[in-house]
């Protein structure tokens, strides 16, 4: 075999599927549910929000701006002719579908994200062993995160939402590990001299000392989440994402450009609105 694998080559492609095919077959029990009620879930969601009326939305996200900005004007005059220019060309509920998928993928990278962080701040074994895998999944390609998410959930906006989670989450987890090794240790062992248990010295004293750098990660996360949008439009995530690629492949420069600009006005909200909620917490 190994004067095979010198010859012919490693068989990597090969076995990669086989695995591929092994984990889809054992574990159909659990992607199958997941596909279905977790999509359903993504639908009920889309269609609930498209359900409120843009005005409300845009009053509701000017008011937000206004005071988590500091009571200034700047963000929600930009948030309220942002989301009007988007309403007005037509891809509001492209925008809703673009929204959902990128707040239920941040809140997922979230949830898991932050408790490996902080697994990593507690144990050098485990950085070591977390390390090397946040490596890999920053480094490798966002195209090739589709590759198992169809494998494992079909097309929709399920895999967009798994490739979106692989691809985001990694910030969360370092930021995370950072935040909390940077706590003073004087003030984690004034915490410990007052007998403070474990929990209440994470809870009390560590995550609110780092909780702008965890807070920056989240803000990372979040606009990686968003740059998945016309990626994952490739295996069938609906959203300003799907018109920005229908548009490429039609050589619609119009339609693509005015697709792509309701990105970057989501994007320039999103961004401003948690990094004024993280300057404002401070």
């Amino acid at each position: 075999m190994l004067k095979e694998w010198f010859t012919e080559g490693i068989p990597i492609a090969e076995g990669t599927e086989w695995v591929t095919d092994q984990i889809t077959d054992i574990f159909a029990f659990l992607f199958d549910p997941i596909k279905e009620h977790f999509g359903n879930f993504m639908d009920f969601a889309s269609e609930t929000l498209m359900l409120v009326p843009p005005v409300v939305v845009m009053i509701i996200v000017a008011l937000i701006a206004f005071f988590i900005s500091g009571k200034k004007f700047g963000l929600a005059a930009f948030s309220v002719v942002g989301l009007w220019l988007i309403d007005n060309q037509g891809y509001w509920e492209h925008l809703i579908s673009t929204f959902t998928l990128v707040l239920i993928a941040s809140l997922l990278s979230v949830i898991i994200g932050v408790p490996i962080g902080i697994l990593m701040a507690k144990s050098k074994t485990a950085e070591a062993i977390i390390k090397p895998i946040l490596d890999f999944m920053q480094t490798m390609p966002a195209f090739v995160y589709l590759i198992p998410a169809v494998a494992f959930f079909g097309i929709g906006m399920v895999p967009g939402i798994f490739a979106s989670l692989i691809f985001a989450t990694p910030p969360t987890v370092r930021f995370t590990n950072l935040g909390i090794r940077q706590v003073s240790k004087e003030l984690v062992e004034a915490s410990e001299a007052f007998g403070s248990t474990g929990t209440q010295k994470l809870l009390k004293v560590e995550l609110p000392m780092a909780k702008a750098t965890i807070m920056a990660g989240i803000n990372q996360t979040v606009m990686l989440a968003l740059s998945m949008v016309v990626i994952a439009s490739m295996i069938g995530a609906p959203g300003l994402g799907r018109e920005v690629l229908s548009s490429l492949q039609r050589a619609q420069v119009g339609t693509g450009f005015v697709a792509g600009i309701g990105i970057v006005i989501l994007a320039i909200i999103i961004d401003r609105f948690t990094q004024s909620a993280n300057s404002k917490e401070q």
